[in-house]
């Protein structure tokens, strides 16, 4: 799935002095930026800083609940499920399979920085990846109360649909953007089927089988 290139010219960005090279004797480099907190930790600046020396750039999991805020020659972007490099116009940018994707977020997200003058960003996006549904959230939201009733306290998430749509691929139930783009049939099967197993598990869980699966067809 491709969006639109980058336009503006990195040769200003502070990473540009960075002296590395690109691929080293006997192999190529292969440089992994990790947190070991909670978050708020810069990963999204060492990315964009690292990403002017790369030739590629790929996010490898988590979801939109995050957000990196990278400031280049003065503008500011934020980035959800957009690799934090993808500023760069030399690199190519992945969203890998260990990401499971909020759709309505990710085209809301081009959009965004399409009109802070990121233009034609191109990104490659996993067909493997999990789409994080409409009901995902609403889970979501309901284990929160779930576990304040039953614990006393809750974890505090972002309610965006990340832990049950990770639960739903380990499950081996979840459902593939391959699935939603290839048989509409078989993938809105699959989806009632999925819809079903989380309202048994949450009676008072109200899902818009048909409009969400609407919603879905139309951005296909």
């Amino acid at each position: 799935m491709s969006g639109t290139r980058a336009s503006n010219d990195r040769s200003g960005h502070p990473g540009g002095g960075l002296k590395r090279a690109r691929s080293e004797p006997g192999g190529n480099k292969v440089t992994v930026v990790l947190g070991a907190q909670w978050g708020d930790e810069g990963k999204g600046k060492v990315v964009d800083l690292l990403a002017t020396e790369s030739d590629i750039v790929c996010r490898c999991q988590g979801g939109n609940n995050a957000g990196h805020t990278v400031v280049v020659d003065g503008k500011e972007y934020d980035f959800h499920l957009f690799p934090s490099g993808i500023i760069n116009p030399k690199a190519i940018s992945f969203i890998g399979n260990g990401v499971v994707i909020h759709l309505p977020g990710l085209f809301e997200e081009a959009e965004k920085n399409e009109k802070k003058g990121l233009y034609q960003v191109i990104f490659n996006l996993s067909l493997y990846g999990h789409p994080v549904f409409d009901f995902h959230q609403a889970v979501d939201g309901l284990q929160e109360v779930q576990r304040q009733a039953q614990e006393g306290k809750n974890i505090g998430t972002t309610k965006k649909g990340i832990g049950p749509t990770y639960s739903s691929k380990a499950a081996r139930t979840g459902l593939r953007i391959c699935d939603l783009l290839s048989d509409f049939d078989e993938f809105s099967s699959r989806f009632k089927n999925l819809a079903q197993q989380y309202k048994s598990m949450f009676p008072t869980l109200d899902i818009d089988i048909e409009g969400q699966l609407k919603k879905l067809k139309v951005r296909i």
